[in-house]
């Protein structure tokens, strides 16, 4: 088919392993899965997490992958290309579409947060400040327009410019170099927060077993922390990881690269506690979730450490980088969708998109400021909760469950073609035996998930 030559592929196997963990991997694995595995019995909720990643975060991501691939084509054009004619399947390909847009509307002011506190961080802002200091600083930040929009501007260009350069040139390239130094950072800052003193009560207190917590907690609200974390660590159900699957070639099964990515992704996670942990028990700090872990725990306590402000620049490349590699990730997806639909050429599809994403992301950036006196979901949100809110309880998990109907269903693609697609190759296979787990228990699993996204906060 003349689609599938013209299309461009990744250069390797391990720019494809890479593009794809630096989407799944994102601030969400260093802000949120240490503080809950801390405070949901350490050890326990690390294992019944693992359990759900295999059973249910796996299984997905080798069903958007396996549809990119037989595909060839963005999640605009996916469904037209390999679902039943006269069917419509093709809708939710404008949903993904849309998804992505509105996870970039707030994503990219967050990626900016994070490039805005390195280079505070590298200039020594941070110097002589105690915790109001810190909290200060921060709000001082989001208080500020020019501050916002100015940092978002410098994400939604260079990610634009970087992926306008082509596939292999751009985002490949600069996501093994970045993915690559991501690693390395992150192991040089876990090993330098070990060997503190206090590190042995900051490790027992996130990795060892602590039946007794989650017996206080209740064992039916860990399983569910966990199956939560699990699913939503991938970026699945939202199309990107569609598009990576239609670039690449035949040799390997899809199932063994998702768990390829799967342990890259829990990888990122772990260390992140590893790194956070050890110096919050050394210097007495009770460690928070979300952004006041980043943005005001953190920087008190490299404000406090020998050589802090080295290790604090550090910490911040590394959450750039965490930051940055999704928005390119997500802005391959954008551009995918464009081209497939406009015809048009990588660089003109990156110019308009660049021009528009920077629009849509301007009520984010101005909703801590100029326009905080609009609170979408009630006293005290902003736009970036309403958009989190739309993405992460609406969009990726009924985008996850859409693909597994669409797979394992008569109507769709059905089961024999999603398997001969998932199995060409080496690598890890589907088996026949999973066939009654992904028909009947799977989508039982990802519709809970949704009705708990929407009924339970």
């Amino acid at each position: 088919m003349p689609e599938k030559s013209s299309r461009e592929r990744l250069e390797s196997r391990l720019g494809f392993i890479l593009i794809s963990a630096g989407c799944a991997i994102g601030i969400g694995n260093v802000w949120k899965f240490p503080y809950l595995a801390g405070q949901n019995g350490g050890g326990i909720f690390v294992l019944i997490y693992l359990f759900f990643l295999a059973v249910l975060g796996i299984p997905v991501m080798t069903m958007e992958f396996s549809m990119g691939r037989a595909s060839r084509k963005s999640p605009i054009h996916l469904y037209k290309r390999i679902a039943p004619r006269g069917s419509k399947w093709n809708l939710h390909g404008i949903v993904c579409m849309a998804g992505n847009y509105i996870l970039m509307m707030f994503y990219t002011t967050v990626a900016g947060w994070m490039l805005k506190y390195f280079v505070s961080m590298a200039r020594g802002d941070f110097e002589g400040l105690d915790k109001d200091g810190a909290t200060g600083l921060f709000g001082g930040m989001l208080s500020s327009p020019s501050i916002q929009v100015g940092y978002m501007a410098v994400v939604v260009i260079v990610g634009f410019f970087i992926n306008s350069l082509g596939l292999q040139k751009g985002l490949e390239k600069v996501s093994k170099w970045m993915m690559s130094s991501l690693l390395i950072i992150m192991v040089i800052l876990a090993i330098n927060s070990v060997l503190m003193k206090g590190s042995a009560e900051g490790l027992s207190f996130y990795l060892l077993p602590n039946v007794a917590k989650v017996s206080e907690i209740g064992w039916s609200k860990v399983i569910v922390s966990a199956m939560n974390q699990a699913f939503f660590t991938l970026s699945i159900g939202i199309g990107s990881m569609a598009i990576f699957g239609s670039y690449i070639g035949n040799e390997r099964s899809l199932m063994g690269e998702s768990v390829h990515i799967a342990v890259l992704d829990t990888f990122v996670a772990i260390v992140s506690g590893l790194i956070i942990f050890p110096a919050c028990f050394t210097y007495g700090v009770q460690p928070d979730s979300g952004p006041s872990l980043i943005f005001i725990t953190l920087p008190n306590i490299f404000n406090n450490m020998p050589l802090g402000r080295v290790w604090g620049s550090l910490f911040f490349v590394f959450m750039s980088f965490a930051a940055f590699s999704t928005v390119l990730a997500v802005f391959e997806t954008i551009l995918a969708c464009t081209m497939d639909i406009t015809g048009w050429s990588r660089k003109k599809a990156s110019v308009v998109n660049c021009i528009a994403v920077f629009m849509l992301s301007l009520p984010c950036a101005l909703g801590f400021n100029v326009l905080s006196f609009i609170e979408p979901l009630g006293k005290g949100t902003s736009f970036l909760d309403l958009e989190d809110f739309l993405v992460s309880n609406l969009i990726l998990p009924i985008g996850s469950f859409i693909f597994v109907i669409f797979c394992i269903s008569k109507r769709g693609w059905g089961w024999d073609n999603f398997v001969k697609e998932a199995n060409k190759g080496k690598g890890l296979k589907v088996q026949s035996w999973m066939r009654g787990y992904m028909t009947y228990v799977l989508p039982v699993i990802v519709m809970a998930l949704i009705l708990l996204g929407l009924f339970y906060k």
